[in-house]
């Protein structure tokens, strides 16, 4: 196949060409010009996602693959699965789904999570040998629930002290693998933070010292707005806890200037939906529209879901030799997201997943 567009990211006229599932560095001979105009940018990066995870807990991996499938439809053709009660590693063998980074399953301890979910570790100090287990059995990631309601206080609290972090941080480490941490609240970070995590997930309690260390130390955040928007009807489910409800609605009440505040602190941020359990899969769009509200330019917002997500994670954009993992749109996504919802054209290791005419011509090819 062949391409012809202003390539993002660097924003120039250019061409690019395909054959067997990757990019070329040169022409091929006989290609089908399949793009003639437009923006070409690489495939779509949800960061935090949960494939296996459905409304009643683990889902079967027949709806697991369902769940890819809606996700790649959307145009994310790449998915760090941040943490899943199922095995999906028979999804990475199958062509047609978009390529999952797996975490292994949350660690948590009990009562201190959603059930089933998790692995559950009946003291702290097992925290370490669970993490090298998690990091053996994930693709390089491992996933800690950091706080959760503690309902003999009413309110959220760290599961973890600091030291056991420290030593499983570096245990993850050790093991080639990074470490992530679902965090609501402010109590937890620190610990976290000075253990030595890769990353925050949600972050919605960062203060002025914990941007400044996130920001010093390099620590991503994914902060998973869609999310957040569901903090008020979690509140009002949470009347028996009252300290809690009160505390997640102020969460909710603060994010926009909290992630404004960590994107003016220059920490790297990353567009991830959450979806599973109560956010549905396909909407990474929706993420990258709330990142622009929060203070990220419309090229920062689409590189935190293309191809600054992709560096991050260690998988190659459009270069030659990289899978053939592409979107076409008609308009400039850098300015105009709706773009996104409607891409002339996405190829999926060198393959047609865009409309019907574009597949027949593909195929006819």
């Amino acid at each position: 196949m062949h391409l012809r567009g202003i390539v993002l990211p660097g924003g120039e006229p250019g061409e690019l060409w395909v054959a067997d599932g990757v990019i070329c560095a040169e022409p091929v001979a006989g290609a089908t010009t399949v793009c003639d105009g437009g923006y070409i940018l690489p495939g779509l990066v949800d960061a935090h996602c949960h494939i296996g995870i459905g409304p009643r807990g683990a889902a079967s991996l027949s709806e697991a693959a369902a769940q890819a499938v809606i996700d790649r439809d959307a145009g994310t053709l790449l998915i760090r699965d941040c943490g899943s009660p199922i095995d999906t590693r028979p999804l990475q063998t199958r062509d047609d789904l978009p390529r999952i980074i797996r975490a292994g399953r949350h660690l948590a301890r009990p009562k201190r999570y959603i059930p089933t979910i998790g692995v559950e570790l009946d003291e702290p100090g097992l925290l370490p040998n669970a993490v090298r287990d998690q990091a053996a059995a994930g693709d390089g990631w491992v996933k800690l629930v950091g706080d959760w309601i503690d309902r003999s206080t009413g309110d959220l609290a760290p599961l973890w002290p600091d030291d056991v972090l420290a030593e499983a941080v570096a245990a993850a480490h050790d093991a080639g693998a990074r470490v992530t941490a679902h965090v609501f609240g402010a109590d937890a970070l620190p610990g976290l933070i000075g253990a030595g995590i890769d990353c925050i997930e949600h972050g919605t309690g960062l203060s002025p010292d914990t941007i400044a260390a996130m920001a010093a130390r390099g620590t991503a955040l994914v902060p998973t707005l869609i999310n957040i928007e569901t903090f008020p009807a979690i509140a009002d489910r949470a009347a028996k806890y009252p300290r809690y409800a009160a505390h997640m609605r102020a969460l909710h009440a603060h994010v926009r200037d909290t992630v404004g505040a960590a994107i003016e602190a220059g920490i790297p941020i990353y567009a991830g939906s959450d979806a599973g359990g109560g956010i549905r899969h396909g909407r990474l769009l929706d993420e990258i529209v709330a990142l622009r509200t929060a203070g990220l330019t419309g090229a920062q917002a689409l590189a935190a879901a293309s191809w600054a997500a992709r560096d991050w994670l260690g998988v190659p954009g459009l270069v030659a030799g990289a899978p053939a993992d592409l979107l076409v749109t008609r308009t400039d996504p850098r300015l105009d997201p709706d773009a996104l919802r409607h891409p002339e054209l996405l190829l999926l290791r060198g393959c047609v997943l865009g409309t019907a005419g574009l597949r027949e011509q593909w195929q006819r090819a």
